[in-house]
């Protein structure tokens, strides 16, 4: 029996299970968009420890540091984790990333989600604002210098 077992198995043993989330979170932390789709049991086994890698960087003490480092995959995750992600949530106490359903897997039928970062969605609709301005910036500039020419 498994009374007062928290948590799901993911059909692996122990070793496997922890390489998986380990990799889950260090995916989360290190992409662009602060956001992975995996299934929905994975997501939801990897949002708990996402929560506490954040809480760990909002301490940044050594201690909470070396703890990271301990269980993220590389360290330009932990770095990424205490310079830019945890000083965005230090007015926030708790609840730091999402589990978003997004539909079925086409060859397995699996149920897929997106494990995101909360306000992963706000940078990334930033991101195209500036980079949709820079490219109307740029057409509006190439285009004044073409009837420059023209003229002359």
């Amino acid at each position: 029996m498994r009374h007062k077992r928290a948590g799901s198995k993911l059909k692996r043993d122990m070793s496997a299970r922890r390489a998986l989330l380990r990799g889950l979170v260090t995916s989360v932390i290190e992409s662009d968009g602060e956001r992975i789709i995996t299934s929905v049991p994975k997501a939801k086994a990897a949002k708990p420890i996402l929560d506490k890698m954040v809480t760990l960087g909002k301490k940044d003490s050594l201690h909470a540091r070396r703890l990271a480092a301990e269980f993220l995959l590389t360290p330009a995750a932990v770095k990424k984790l205490f310079d830019k992600i945890a000083p965005r949530f230090s007015q926030r106490n708790g609840g730091y990333s999402q589990v978003i359903r997004v539909g079925w897997r086409k060859g397995d039928g699996t149920e897929l989600a997106i494990l995101q970062l909360v306000g992963a969605q706000l940078i990334r609709r930033a991101e195209d604002r500036a980079k949709r301005r820079e490219e109307r910036l740029k057409a509006i500039k190439e285009g004044r210098e073409d009837a420059g020419e023209e003229k002359s």
